[in-house]
């Protein structure tokens, strides 16, 4: 119910917020090539509004709420940290985007000031998510690091606090980093999304609430947690409707931002932290490239890429947008697959 109706929203609201944005001269700017750095050739992409991201996130809020109403369940701690986190950050991304759009500054908000924003959201649901134990004792989070469970890895709870925020900061910026072509982030996140929500619903089923045996995942709200991961499953698939190529809408980074807080805050409360360098794989490798180029520039002088993130890469190197992110696609369902699969070895071999 909470992924048709976020569907839904999707689908039908973003033309409505293409009108708005349009009628109001919202677009982003696009960078232009110098003589010292050569950019792709997004001329084209000039007059697109930005700002989309406020379609996913009205209609994950709206899809969440709606089911709960409708199945007359109230929701859970875990699902609303996570609609914290991830609206949370989708604020953060909005100041981005309005500097974006009313200043026309490409770069938006100044680092720092992103990642300030972010440290407080970050470290704020990381407090919060060790908190509010249930009958069983179980928090949101958890203070050790976690795989497919948790691990031995117990940390003090100052560094477990920071270690999510860490972990918080590395996946929205991974996710903003590949929002760089049209439908490549949206889609991506589709096939994360979806496995969380397959993930929550057999950790569901095999809960120790139910019955406690060597299996059984501790694991605070997997259900609900569920139904927030198809929410944004269901959003993202909406939105990309219009944000596929040619795009009539950005996401910009109030999307990309609010898509990395929701991937992380699953990561982090269906403990499978690490999993997430599968189930997020795409995002990794972008981020790979990015710290590759520039930690080989700045102490060789030399690029790896012809532009980083790796996209940008195939870009210059003359392949089409639209095989670039069908490729990439496919890779991220790929790396989702082998995620889902090393789960599930995890249970048989158990």
């Amino acid at each position: 119910m909470a992924a048709g109706l976020a569907l839904l929203v999707g689908l039908f609201g973003t033309p409505y917020l293409i009108r708005i944005l349009r009628k109001h001269g919202y677009s982003q700017a696009i960078r232009v090539s110098t003589d010292d750095i050569n950019y792709p050739e997004h001329q084209g992409k000039k007059g697109t509004p930005s700002m989309g991201g406020l379609a996913i996130l009205i209609g994950v809020v709206l899809g969440y709420a709606i089911a709960h109403l409708v199945a007359w369940r109230p929701p859970t701690v875990s699902g609303l940290l996570a609609l914290y986190l991830a609206v949370g950050l989708g604020m953060v991304g909005m100041a981005d985007d309005y500097l974006k759009i009313f200043k026309q500054r490409s770069t938006g908000v100044r680092a720092r000031t992103k990642l300030l924003g972010q440290a407080f959201i970050g470290l704020s649901f990381a407090v919060l998510a060790l908190q509010f134990p249930d009958e069983y004792g179980r928090t949101p989070a958890s203070d050790a690091i976690s795989f497919i469970r948790d691990t031995p890895i117990l940390l003090p709870t100052v560094l477990a606090i920071i270690w999510l925020w860490l972990l918080v900061t590395a996946t929205t910026n991974a996710v903003n980093l590949t929002d760089g072509l049209d439908g490549l982030a949206a889609g991506s996140a589709i096939a994360t999304f979806g496995a969380f929500a397959l993930l929550g619903v057999w950790q569901y089923g095999q809960n120790c609430s139910f019955s406690r045996f060597t299996r059984c995942y501790e694991v605070r709200d997997p259900l609900d947690l569920a139904v927030f991961a198809a929410a944004f499953a269901g959003a993202c698939l909406g939105f990309l409707w219009w944000n596929t190529s040619p795009a009539q809408i950005f996401m910009g980074d109030t999307g990309s931002l609010a898509i990395g807080g929701a991937i992380a805050a699953l990561a982090i409360m269906t403990r499978t932290e690490l999993l997430l360098i599968f189930l997020g794989g795409i995002f990794l490798l972008t981020t790979v490239s990015v710290i590759l180029q520039v930690g080989s520039f700045k102490f060789t002088g030399k690029r790896v890429f012809r532009m980083a993130p790796l996209h940008h890469h195939f870009e210059l190197k003359g392949w089409g947008e639209i095989t670039i992110v069908v490729r990439f696609w496919i890779m991220q369902c790929l790396f989702v697959g082998t995620g889902i699969a090393l789960f599930y070895a995890e249970w048989v071999r158990t």
